[in-house]
């Protein structure tokens, strides 16, 4: 059985987070470093919420610099949003394999995701939310970033796989 943290003040609890999955604004602004330069800057990131899960940012391609992303052949499979593009970064001398994805083509109920794309904590200098600096997810294979507005436990933490 799951201990749920109990919330503090301006908290969210990921487990009040529904399944299927919610959609909302982000009401910060996200941004992400890379190598010494702003990769994206944005005040118009989406957040995807679901049980167990730090919200996971989905930001338009206009506010990135898609100059630097690769698509890949990499695909994944959502139940809930459906078939994952991924790309590659490569910036000057460094190549970063599998750290973004997109939903070229989401099902119905996230249209609104459609060519957004998701960035990898754990692989960038930097993420913020706001002006919090972001921890990535446990576990490597999710994409959720915790930021102090968010309490667990969180998926990916050791002993969570079989949730």
């Amino acid at each position: 059985m799951v201990k749920r943290i109990q919330p503090g003040p301006g908290q969210e609890s990921v487990w009040d987070y529904p399944r299927p999955p919610a959609l909302r604004a982000c009401s910060k602004p996200v941004r992400i470093e890379l190598d010494g330069e702003v990769l994206a800057n944005t005040s118009n990131a989406l957040c995807i919420l679901e049980t167990s899960h730090p919200p996971t940012y989905y930001l338009p391609r206009e506010d990135i610099e898609m100059k630097w992303l690769l698509p890949t052949a990499k695909t994944s499979y959502c139940e809930w949003k459906g078939k994952a593009a991924y790309f590659d970064i490569l910036k000057d001398a460094e190549h970063y394999k599998h750290v973004a994805w997109t939903y070229p083509d989401p099902n119905p109920a996230y249209a609104a995701i459609k060519d957004y794309i998701v960035f990898y904590a754990q692989f960038m200098d930097a993420c913020y939310v706001g002006d919090e600096k972001v921890s990535p997810q446990p576990g490597g294979f999710y994409g959720g970033w915790v930021t102090s507005d968010v309490v667990g436990p969180f998926k990916g933490d050791p002993g969570t796989m079989g949730w």
